[in-house]
């Protein structure tokens, strides 16, 4: 999928060459895909600071539109400074993780005996356990990142905009001393011809379009938009409630499963209407 042709590199950006010339701090820069992310990477290119890695991590369930985001993003990163994204995977994968990973804690064998379900797989990512987050991304990123820092003392740079001052720790955050916002820098993708095929305009955040965690209006859009993942997540659903069974890892969210959430849809679509959310538990096709 990252595969490119042969190009020669312009002068944007202090590529790795700087940190090997001039026995610098390495510069490693961290890319999600994401507007803040994006923004912050452009920018960095453009005003001509040193970049000698771009790492994202991969989860696997990115939407397509985020995919071809990251390919358009890596072109411009060859393109300007020589440098291709590199990308950590899972050597598993989410769906490895969620139905077949083993089990080997007593207190996790003990708790899923309670329960009844297999001692193998994760289920469905909850609010208390998000081990999607945890195994796909932020170990595998933290991991590098401290390996990076170790061997080089290298410097860190994470795209947080100014306007989420809670999520600062001790990493460089360009976006925040240019005191760039969310709604800045999706603007700035926009300039610099970055959309991500629209993906924007339909969902609020762009995160992994199987996440437990998304609004009812957002799976509402995943399946008007996105037929094929959604008819995708029906398959998971089932398969989650026919090895967890209604538990906190089989059922999708805690008072939803996907497939009464298709009912709702469809009553909606076939009514021409839409069920505010206060009514919701007023319904009785959401445990059928």
């Amino acid at each position: 999928m990252f595969s490119r042709k042969a190009a020669q590199p312009d002068d944007s950006c202090n590529a790795s060459p700087y940190f090997l010339q001039h026995d610098h701090q390495f510069h490693a820069v961290s890319f999600s895909g994401g507007k803040d992310s994006t923004a912050m990477l452009l920018l960095m290119i453009e005003r001509g600071l040193p970049i000698d890695l771009v790492l994202t991590a991969d989860t696997g369930m990115e939407f397509p539109e985020m995919y071809r985001h990251w390919d358009r993003v890596e072109q411009y990163l060859f393109q300007k400074c020589g440098l291709k994204l590199t990308i950590l995977r899972h050597p598993k994968g989410f769906e490895w993780l969620m139905f077949d990973e083993p089990k080997t804690k007593l207190s996790s064998l003990e708790n899923r005996a309670m329960l009844g379900v297999p001692p193998y797989g994760n289920g469905w990512p909850g609010v208390k356990v998000r081990w999607c987050t945890g195994q796909l991304k932020t170990h595998l990123l933290r991991k590098e990142v401290n390996r990076l820092k170790g061997e080089y003392h290298a410097l860190h740079y994470v795209g947080i905009a100014a306007d989420e001052p809670d999520r600062i720790r001790q990493d460089q955050y360009p976006l925040v001393e240019w005191g760039i916002t969310e709604q800045q820098a999706l603007q700035i993708c926009y300039a610099h011809g970055f959309d991500w095929s629209g993906l924007y305009e339909l969902y609020g955040r762009c995160s992994c379009w199987c996440c437990p965690f998304q609004r009812i209006g957002e799976l509402r859009t995943l399946r008007r938009h996105h037929p094929q993942l959604w008819a995708h997540l029906r398959e998971m659903d089932s398969r989650a409630l026919s090895q967890f069974g209604h538990t906190p890892l089989g059922q999708f969210k805690k008072d939803w499963t996907v497939e009464a959430l298709e009912r709702r849809f469809a009553y909606e679509e076939q009514n021409g209407i839409r069920i505010p959310p206060e009514r919701k538990k007023k319904r009785n096709w959401r445990n059928r």
